[in-house]
């Protein structure tokens, strides 16, 4: 068969073919409309097709045997399909582009998760080290706050300035609603408060006329001349059966730092006694009431020398010799001098030491430029010294020490009426002790002393006793630490004072700070059973009577009106002003009288602790 009856695949045909592999890979989808005529195309073709397939198989040995080149139709039909698989290929490099680019955003927000969660491992210590530092902060803001408003708690409002107060209350409520996290604020906001306290603190104390005192200076002269009195002291009576006098040891307010008097200080001295040759001294505790005051006395008892005589002490026992002998070859025992009975009489003792005091004195050094003047004896011995410039009063008092401790049984009465016999218990030394504690604990500008100097002379003639305020002082002492008397805290811990007093009135109770105290300082050395006692109350007589309970709490107010005074800065009474008050007081009181004279002395002295600026 020729070239010529050759016939060349249809359009129709080719366009089936295309439809079909489109069909085959399912990569396009043709809508149905397109579908109906695609199939009416394709019957067309189809029929066409038998035709071209019957042709096919008649010119297949041509074909063979004569291969036609591709013409154009051919190349449409390659064309077509290269477009085809062009188009698939590009569709196919889309998705799989797609698809890495969200693979690639996956793996950098797996990474991203991943070296964050490597870091926080990495840094765990240093978030638990933040979290620690700040709750420690936490805790020290909650307690530096806490400390401020008991420092400054009581009712200031009460006794000073109203703009002042106010000033100061207004800052403590700002001070306590601080946000806990701003340090820098809460110190300036801590500087500032302080800083207003001291200025406070500065200006009452301004408004008190301060005595001018030099009492160290005074305390130094009379250890001095005591030193010079103990050595003639041993000389004249070193072969006698009078006590033996040890060394005087500095007690009271004068040596504690402070003094309730504005002028005419009194320096006392405790002479520790031991007894003589051929004696020997025994403490003996009498009734009920004696045991329960701890009020002693003193039993002499003779004991015998044969021993000491034979070794050649010259010296006859007073226990195996004839009296006759006795009185003629030997001073008389102490039991026939200063006793009464068997029991050592403190009155006998008092004129006796009187009677040594102006003996000596002549033979003193300071003799020559002092002028010694002494005063009746009771139960010590007084005296003062003046050269025309200075002047000093001493108080000599005696006592026995209880062992090896820090308490002795004295001369110095607890009641106006005591017994020639009764030696009352005393803690001078004891108390001297724990005041030169504080002082070595205390900063340098402590004001505890003028607290308590501030309060003493305020109830004079008012009818508290300085031994009531300057035990509730000490207790305060031993609670508060030494840091908290400055200057800025001068205000709070007069409010302490008044505020201790005002609940010892009401509850009739003031616990002694000595008797049955466990927690002083090692250096204070008490015997066990001054140490083991129960706390003895100061206040049992309120307990008792309570009339004297009431006269006890008008006591209270009369004193706090006073300390108001001070504190709002109001002018001083006049003369006649205080004399009212006075006469009110001692009719309130109705228990002791006071002379004119004396409640004069009284009145100017809390009109000089009144003065202002």
């Amino acid at each position: 068969m020729g070239k010529e009856g050759r016939r060349p695949l249809s359009t129709a045909a080719l366009r089936s073919l295309l439809g079909l592999v489109q069909r085959v890979k399912g990569r396009k989808k043709v809508p149905p409309e397109k579908a109906l005529e695609n199939a009416g195309a394709r019957s067309a073709t189809m029929r066409t097709t038998m035709d071209t397939w019957v042709l096919w198989l008649l010119l297949l040995p041509s074909l063979v045997q004569y291969p036609q080149p591709v013409g154009n139709g051919l190349d449409e039909v390659t064309r077509l399909r290269m477009e085809v698989r062009a188009k698939l290929q590009e569709e196919e490099k889309i998705h799989l582009q797609r698809e890495v680019e969200q693979l690639v955003l996956l793996k950098q927000g797996v990474l991203a998760w991943g070296d964050l969660l490597s870091s926080a491992r990495q840094h765990w210590q240093l978030w638990a080290l933040a979290g620690l530092l700040l709750l420690l902060l936490a805790l020290w803001y909650m307690w530096r706050k806490g400390s401020l408003r008991t420092e400054e708690q009581g009712e200031a409002h009460d006794g000073v300035n109203e703009e002042e107060v106010e000033n100061v209350h207004a800052h403590e409520e700002d001070f306590g609603n601080e946000d806990e996290g701003d340090n820098e604020m809460e110190v300036e906001e801590d500087d500032k408060f302080r800083d207003r306290a001291d200025n406070f603190g500065r200006i009452i104390m301004e408004r008190v006329q301060w005595p001018v005192q030099d009492l160290q200076g005074g305390c130094m002269w009379t250890r001095t001349l005591m030193e010079h009195f103990a050595i003639y002291f041993r000389r004249v009576l070193s072969n006698s059966f009078y006590p033996v006098l040890q060394g005087a040891i500095g007690v009271g307010s004068a040596f504690e730092g402070w003094s309730p008097r504005e002028q005419d200080v009194v320096y006392q001295v405790l002479i520790p006694m031991t007894p003589p040759r051929g004696h020997s001294f025994h403490l003996e505790l009498g009734t009920a009431w004696q045991r329960r005051l701890r009020n002693f006395h003193i039993r002499v008892q003779q004991e015998c020398t044969c021993t000491s005589e034979q070794q050649g002490e010259h010296m006859l026992c007073f226990l195996h010799h004839p009296e006759e002998e006795l009185r003629r070859h030997q001073d008389p025992s102490l039991l026939h001098t200063l006793c009464t009975g068997s029991y050592l009489d403190v009155e006998k003792t008092a004129r006796w030491f009187y009677q040594l005091v102006r003996a000596i004195w002549p033979a003193l050094l300071e003799s020559h430029s002092w002028h010694l003047v002494l005063l009746p004896p009771r139960r010590s011995c007084q005296f003062k010294v003046t050269n025309g410039r200075e002047s000093y009063r001493i108080e000599i008092l005696f006592g026995l020490r209880q062992g090896n401790s820090d308490v002795f049984v004295s001369s110095q009465p607890r009641q106006a009426h005591t017994s020639s016999t009764i030696w009352p218990e005393s803690y001078a030394v004891a108390e001297m002790k724990f005041f030169r504690y504080i002082a070595r604990q205390a900063p340098p500008d402590s004001l505890h002393l003028k607290c308590l100097q501030f309060f003493t002379r305020l109830q004079l003639g008012l009818g508290f006793s300085t031994y009531t305020i300057k035990t509730i002082v000490m207790h305060l002492l031993s609670i508060l630490p030494a840091s908290q008397w400055r200057r800025r805290h001068f205000v709070s811990r007069l409010m302490d004072i008044s505020e201790s007093l005002r609940t010892c009135v009401e509850r009739r109770r003031l616990n002694h700070f000595i008797v049955g105290n466990q927690r002083l300082p090692e250096g204070i050395r008490l015997p066990p059973e001054v140490l083991m006692a129960r706390s003895r109350n100061l206040f049992h007589d309120l307990v008792m009577d309570p009339v004297a309970h009431s006269q006890a709490m008008n006591q209270y107010m009369d004193l706090q009106h006073w300390f108001k005074r001070i504190l709002r800065n109001e002018q001083p009474l006049s003369t006649a002003a205080l004399r009212s008050l006075l006469g009110l007081v001692q009719r309130v009181k109705g228990r002791k009288k006071v002379p004119p004279e004396k409640a004069l002395e009284n009145a100017g002295a809390r009109s000089a602790t009144m003065r202002t600026i």
